[in-house]
């Protein structure tokens, strides 16, 4: 198995709820993509989402986008983030990695080439966001073949079809976006999220993460009294603009601990 069903399994005999950050690899800059996923876990991060940078991330809003954008500039591609997922598990072994982006990259030098660079590089699962899953029983069986999980987002609009068909070929952990729309695109409303959660538990038996609008430590206790892990991506790219590159680590770890402690109750 991959590193997150063993990473989900710790956090329910702690009692604690999964604290999931994303970057997008290569922003601000290519040196500092590792140093920040180790920011992220000094800071509390339980799960690190690696964002693939793509010139067309329909799922983004503009803060994302910008991060792209940034990444690409450098010229960041797929081998460049499985490069950064390797330098990073030379001194951290035990903590989730999942790489998210979109199909062209993977389909461009192929699912099975895809697939053993994740595996070789020390990934534990992807999300694809335009791979549905109707479309992806066979992906989805090489990557469990291969320990790697193939993780499913679910949408305040997703029907009991689409639901049913996740909790088939999922794996890992179910991500729910919050918001109709892209990232960052507004507030969340809670007592909507514990109905949606609801219902997809009836379905689902796998963890279940909430993401798009988490901004602040309020938000996140909310959520957390309903999912088993809260997610949280452009807040933190916002994090990086405002500090600027120089400071980006340290005002990402200490962003992401008052996010933990917030969880924590602390």
């Amino acid at each position: 198995m991959s590193r997150i069903e063993p990473t989900f399994a710790a956090l329910r005999e702690q009692n604690k709820t999964g604290l999931v950050t994303f970057i997008t690899a290569g922003d601000p800059g290519p040196d500092l993509t590792v140093p920040l996923m180790h920011a992220l876990v000094e800071g509390g991060a339980d799960v690190l989402e690696l964002g693939v940078p793509f010139s067309d991330p329909m799922a983004e809003g503009p803060v994302i986008q910008r991060a792209c954008e940034r990444a690409l500039k450098f010229g960041i591609g797929l081998q460049d983030v499985f490069g950064f997922v390797r330098e990073f598990r030379k001194t951290n072994a035990t903590t989730p990695v999942v790489l998210m982006g979109y199909a062209n990259p993977i389909e461009r030098i192929g699912p099975e080439e895809f697939i053993r660079c994740a595996k070789e590089a020390g990934a534990d699962g992807a999300i694809v966001v335009d791979y549905p899953p109707e479309e992806c029983e066979a992906f989805a069986e090489a990557m469990r073949a291969n320990d790697l999980d193939l993780i499913f987002l679910l949408a305040p609009t997703s029907t009991t079809q689409r639901i049913q068909q996740v909790a088939r070929y999922g794996s890992g952990f179910s991500y729910y976006v919050s918001l109709k729309g892209v990232t960052g695109a507004g507030s969340i409303d809670t007592e909507d999220v514990a109905r949606r959660v609801a219902a997809i538990r009836e379905h689902v038996r796998l963890p279940i993460g909430v993401g798009f609008g988490i901004r602040d430590g309020q938000t996140a206790k909310a959520v957390a009294s309903v999912a088993d892990a809260v997610v949280i991506g452009s807040r933190i790219i916002q994090e990086i603009e405002n500090a600027g590159a120089a400071a980006a680590v340290p005002a990402v770890r200490d962003f992401v601990g008052g996010i933990r402690a917030a969880l924590d109750g602390a």
